[in-house]
């Protein structure tokens, strides 16, 4: 069926009604959680005070994870799937296509190896696009001269490495991903790949070996003007604005080896000095948004880490079809993909894989009015990102925007973007404020996100059979507690913020959204409800106070249908969404180790910063792990190894429960009339599920020797507070 303007739309979008026995659990959950409510009020202890103030504790906590467990099936309950027409785009669009600027970020050349980099920059210019309206630019926070060399490296490389992506319509069209599959059949197909492989390890080889002799050689550097800006570097923090335009898309001479034209190539590291906040990767952004306007201005704009290379040569193509559709085009002002790991064990040892969130959650919260902008892997019209306000007459002439021409040649271009991306060019205007991605957030793309939904843009989420996008996740578990702790922290300092959902979101976003978007928000509040049922009823059960029905009583039902029904319900969602049933365990471990460590910092951190005790700082997730720790992951073997407060919260708990758990089996078996065991059996095997969990935890506090282990300073700490707790309890 064609639309209002005789077309045949360029997406369609499919409701998923959820199965009736999914909705039977949800009635049924519904009718077990209210049961608790009614039990947890009916019998309140009337006689201790601890007794009491334990129990209203208990029931507190359970209402919050009724509130949360409900947005939860709230968002699930109705999702929605989009598909493109790319055929029908190139039917009517493929000359007037528009130009598309894609933005790489990195800030760090030991965390993010600048070989990484390029293969993510690589991808981005192989994408199945007219390369004469392709722009991929990079930017160096690390102000690296290693990355800036890779960076040229990898335009020379560019030149055989797309004709060949193009001819043989490979992918993925990351080089280093590529070349891990098997060659292409016949002769002729193997020489050219062997050839082009040849040419990416020596490339490889020659970015690699760089580093260990100090500095990039000189013999190198007089290859390219580019290397002269070093000279005035006087650090990463310090150092003035840098910009190569390495591949020129408008000069006839920019071709590849088979005479094709080649995508527009841009390195930038934008000023900074000492008495100027950078804002960390939102002034990175902002500072491409004003480059690219001046050298290539394309009314698309993607960004993507520089971790997450493309995984389907097809994404941007897809992406246009819901800008461009001629019916509800001009209501989206963004396209999010979601963000997929490629480097995650069979069993997702530390849950990095976000799969159930991505298969789940997503085309629900699309339902309800479409996903937040995440940071990455997100296509945006430049409009919505320069503060402009969604109009239902504004509609854009595609057409009209191809024919725009950009004007001056690349030494003059490079000169005005200096100024551009300067230090003092922010000063006393708008950007970061309503122009730009929004400063002052940790999560400075969620916000910006969420104010561009504000101002009456939809956004859209696509994940497309073959995916768009896939990156590196944390190998390590501080890394990957580390990382859930920004998110959680930002997630909240977004809620209280006075442009978050309580105020500037509640008069422009539905109500049903906000909710969805809750799930989110509200990731840092999970942990105290969290550490209240790990910690209190373990120590009620070394001082002998009830917390729950008796194993005897009916009350237990609804209790264990609450708890088990919905640990089943979760393993079948794990297992559809293409998980293992132990990559499930691993799941639910990393979920109880988040909310008791990475979740408590993330709202501690919030409250502190919010009185003005401390600053927001943006840590940058390393992508790469010494070899024994990789070798270790690939076993899906738990890394410690480094203390950490976070070690020194899961040893506390995991002994804390072992010794409750021992102290629980001690009391049934001294008590021959098992009164012990009717009365205290739902917290025995509370405590006994946590000791379980937490298995890996006493792996490495007292048997494991490797470098992975927990440190013995964290052993001493946790095994202290742990034992003095118990010994308050039992007093």
């Amino acid at each position: 069926m064609g639309n209002n303007n005789g077309y045949l739309p360029l997406f369609e979008t499919k409701s998923s009604r959820r199965p009736f026995l999914i909705k039977l659990y949800v009635l049924t959950i519904s009718v077990a959680i209210c049961m608790t409510w009614v039990y947890r009020v009916r019998y309140l202890p009337v006689e201790g005070v601890l007794e009491r103030w334990a129990w209203i504790g208990m029931f507190f906590a359970e209402l919050w994870f009724s509130f949360y467990w409900f947005i939860t099936h709230l968002v699930r309950w109705n999702p929605i799937f989009r598909y493109t027409f790319k055929d029908r785009l190139s039917q009517r669009y493929e000359k007037d296509l528009p130009r598309v600027d894609v933005f790489v970020c990195t800030a760090d050349p030991e965390m993010e190896p600048p070989i990484m980099v390029i293969n993510t920059v690589l991808s981005m210019m192989a994408y199945d696009y007219p390369p004469e309206k392709l722009s991929v630019y990079l930017s160096d926070d690390g102000v690296s001269e290693l990355t800036f060399y890779a960076m040229l490296e990898a335009s020379r490389f560019s030149k055989y490495w797309l004709p060949f992506c193009k001819k043989f319509n490979v992918e993925p069209r990351s080089p280093e991903a590529y070349f891990q599959i098997e060659p292409l059949d016949g002769p002729v197909k193997t020489k050219e790949w062997l050839f082009i492989k040849k040419l990416y390890g020596d490339m490889k080889n020659r970015i690699d070996v760089t580093p260990k002799q100090g500095q990039v050689p000189e013999k190198i550097r007089k290859e390219h003007k580019g290397f002269s800006e070093w000279d005035f570097v006087s650090s990463r923090h310090d150092h003035q604005t840098i910009c190569q335009i390495l591949i020129d898309g408008r000069d006839p001479l920019a071709m590849d080896n088979e005479g094709q034209r080649l995508p527009t190539l841009v390195y930038l590291s934008r000023e900074k000095r000492p008495q100027y906040p950078h804002n960390f990767k939102a002034g990175a952004m902002n500072a491409l948004i004003r480059v690219s306007s001046r050298i290539s201005n394309g009314p698309i704009i993607m960004n993507v880490d520089c971790d997450m290379y493309s995984n389907n040569s097809s994404s941007l193509r897809d992406a246009l079809c819901f800008f461009m559709d001629e019916e509800k085009g001009h209501e989206i002002g963004y396209v999010q993909y979601p963000q997929l790991m490629m480097n995650v064990t069979k069993n997702d040892l530390y849950g990095n894989s976000l799969n159930v969130i991505f298969k789940m959650e997503f085309p629900g919260i699309d339902a309800n009015g479409g996903p937040m902008y995440i940071g990455t892997g997100c296509f945006h019209r430049r409009v919505n990102l320069c503060e402009r306000k969604h109009c239902n007459e504004h509609k854009v002439d595609w057409k009209r925007v191809a024919d725009i021409k950009i004007e001056g040649n690349a030494r003059d271009l490079e000169e005005e973007c200096k100024v551009l991306a300067s230090c003092a060019y922010e000063e006393n205007t708008q950007w970061g404020i309503e122009v730009g991605l929004k400063y002052g957030y940790l999560l400075e793309d969620v916000m910006t996100g969420f104010s561009i939904r504000c101002r009456g843009w939809r956004s859209v989420y696509f994940n497309p059979e073959r995916k768009g996008f896939l990156g590196l996740a944390p190998t390590t578990l501080l890394q990957t507690l580390v990382q859930q702790e920004r998110w959680s922290e930002g997630e909240l300092q977004i809620l209280l913020s006075r442009h978050g959902p309580f105020f500037d979101g509640y008069k422009n976003i539905p109500l049903k959204l906000l909710l969805s978007y809750c799930i989110y928000f509200l990731w840092a509040a999970n942990s105290f409800p969290t550490l209240y049922y790990v910690v209190v009823p373990s120590l009620c059960l070394l001082r002998g106070i009830s917390l729950f029905p008796k194993a005897s009583s009916p009350w237990i039902q609804a209790f264990a249908y609450a708890f088990f029904a919905d640990r089943a319900y979760g393993l079948v969602e794990f297992l559809w969404c293409d998980g293992t049933f132990q990559g499930w365990w691993n799941d639910q471990r990393i979920w109880i180790f988040k909310r008791t460590t990475s979740y408590l910092a993330g709202f501690c951190n919030t409250i502190l910063k919010m009185l003005g005790f401390t600053n927001h700082a943006f840590v940058v997730t390393a992508k790469v792990a010494s070899e024994d720790a990789s070798k270790r992951y690939e076993q899906d073997i738990m890394e410690f190894g480094v203390p950490s407060p976070m070690f020194n919260i899961l040893a506390t708990l995991a002994l804390l429960n072992i010794f409750s758990f021992i102290g629980g089996i001690k009391m049934v078996i001294s008590n021959a009339e098992n009164k012990v065991l009717d009365l205290f059996t739902p917290q025995i095997v509370l405590s006994g599920l946590i000791v379980l969990i937490n298995l890996p935890v006493y792996q490495g506090l007292f048997f494991r020797k490797d470098s992975g282990r927990i440190p013995s300073s964290v052993t001493y700490k946790s095994l202290i507070v742990s034992l003095l707790a118990c010994s308050i309890a039992l007093q």
